[in-house]
């Protein structure tokens, strides 16, 4: 019975500590005065996390079916973090508050899909999950 958190390769560890970590800020961010430096400062760090996140979830592969050279439908959730991240700073840039909120919470969304899919039963976090914290499958 393999401990996946130990059997973890270290570019799934880089991402789920980059993920983890924006999933966390994301909700901070979005809670502080919008427009204070507070705001500004957690946003850019959420930014850069995400960032990470997707770019790191690039590396990882997954041969099973359905996929195209590794990628599986899940992959297509970097897309709309990162499209949804340079929206919302392209809207921000040019003082579109609303827009910009939108699309932060398409970015923020996208993160949150993706920590659901990932805790299904047969993915790696879904078997630490389950498997090995609760001892339930």
């Amino acid at each position: 019975m393999p401990h996946y958190i130990t059997h973890m390769p270290p570019v799934i560890a880089v991402h789920l500590v980059l993920a983890l970590a924006a999933l966390a800020l994301g909700p901070v961010a979005m809670l502080m005065r919008k427009g204070s430096r507070w705001h500004r400062a957690t946003g850019y760090a959420w930014v850069t996390l995400m960032l990470g996140a997707a770019l790191s979830a690039m590396a990882i592969r997954d041969f099973r079916l359905p996929n195209i050279a590794g990628y599986t439908p899940v992959h297509l959730l970097v897309a709309m973090t990162v499209g949804g991240i340079a929206m919302a700073m392209w809207h921000i840039s040019r003082r579109n508050v609303k827009a910009h909120r939108r699309a932060i919470l398409f970015a923020y969304n996208g993160v949150v899909i993706a920590a659901l899919f990932s805790l299904l039963p047969t993915r790696r976090l879904g078997m630490l999950v389950w498997h090995d914290w609760l001892g339930w499958m």
